[in-house]
């Protein structure tokens, strides 16, 4: 029962969520006297493209700088358990 509250719920988040990408594509600003649609576009709204190529580009490895800090913090940690 708790799997199937749980699936509930996020049920209930797409279709939150849902209503709230149906306001925002609806959504218009006032430009002079009239009101014109924030988005002229679905591309300006969502950019598949674009989205695509941030999920598909090789992840930037870690800096010299952030693996010689995490090999002290990982030293510190293993003294810190020695001494305990």
């Amino acid at each position: 029962m708790k799997a199937y509250r749980l699936k509930r719920i996020d049920k209930e988040h797409d279709m939150h969520l849902q209503a709230w990408l149906n306001h925002q594509v609806t959504s218009t600003k006032e430009q002079g006297k009239k009101q014109v649609p924030v988005f002229k576009s679905f591309k300006d709204f969502f950019d598949y493209e674009k989205r695509i190529a941030e999920e598909t580009k090789p992840k930037q490895s870690i800096s010299k700088k952030a693996r010689n800090m995490a090999r002290i913090a990982s030293v510190a940690n293993r003294k810190g358990v020695e001494n305990d």
